[in-house]
């Protein structure tokens, strides 16, 4: 019987490794998995790479990681947000690296590391510091900038509703970046609302199905 609903939050994290990249759901607090990312304060892995589409606010969630000490690298569109202080402050004391990455752009390296896709062009960036050093080439004498896909060790990831095969849907905006960081992870961990049984779920409603998650996890 496949059963991915698990019981302690301590457990969903617990083969996190030194050095993993962490796809983290949410825009702003919406859809942030925060249970998940504060479970993994209390686990021995360390040197993180987080990739979301902010660094975090107040001293909650994805803040409290990052104030923990086991992040040392942050993929994010937005570090100064609205309570971002926690990140800022680390940054400004070189404590913490940045790689900044437009958010239509993280997006699409997200995607299209889920779709097997290694790379793309794209015109976003284009004569601005964040194409440096990156490989450039024109299209009926366009330029465009190369971008890889961005794949992650783990996709901590928060949804709605969840049955015990791992199919979720998700609350409005807090959908986000959910649904195509579990495809671009090696392994998806989801936190959710509700659990419910299976056949309660129309399948046209199915967002994330189940393939693509390994763990779930109740919120208390």
């Amino acid at each position: 019987m496949i059963n991915k609903v698990i019981n302690f939050v301590e457990d969903t994290v617990s083969d996190v490794q030194d050095g993993a990249v962490i796809l983290a759901s949410g825009f702003g607090n919406a859809g942030a998995p925060n249970c998940l990312l504060e479970a993994l304060m209390e686990t021995n892995a360390k040197y993180l790479t987080i990739v979301a589409n902010n660094a975090g606010e107040g001293d909650y969630g994805l803040a409290a990681l990052i104030s923990s000490g086991k992040v040392s690298k942050v993929i994010c569109s937005y570090p100064i947000s609205s309570g971002s202080t926690i990140f800022q402050k680390l940054y400004n004391t070189k404590k913490i690296d940045l790689e900044l990455v437009p958010q239509g752009t993280l997006s699409e390296r997200l995607r299209a590391a889920g779709a097997g896709i290694g790379g793309f062009y794209t015109r976003t960036s284009v004569g601005s510091l964040l194409a440096t050093n990156k490989e450039k080439r024109q299209f009926n004498n366009i330029e465009y900038v190369l971008e890889y896909g961005l794949k992650g060790d783990f996709a901590l990831i928060c949804g709605k509703t969840a049955d015990r095969w791992g199919n979720i849907i998700y609350n409005r905006s807090a959908r986000n970046f959910g649904p195509i960081m579990a495809t671009a992870a090696t392994t998806t961990i989801a936190q959710v609302e509700q659990i419910v049984k299976l056949g309660e779920i129309d399948p046209e409603f199915i967002v994330t199905p189940g393939i693509y998650v390994d763990k779930v996890y109740l919120k208390k």
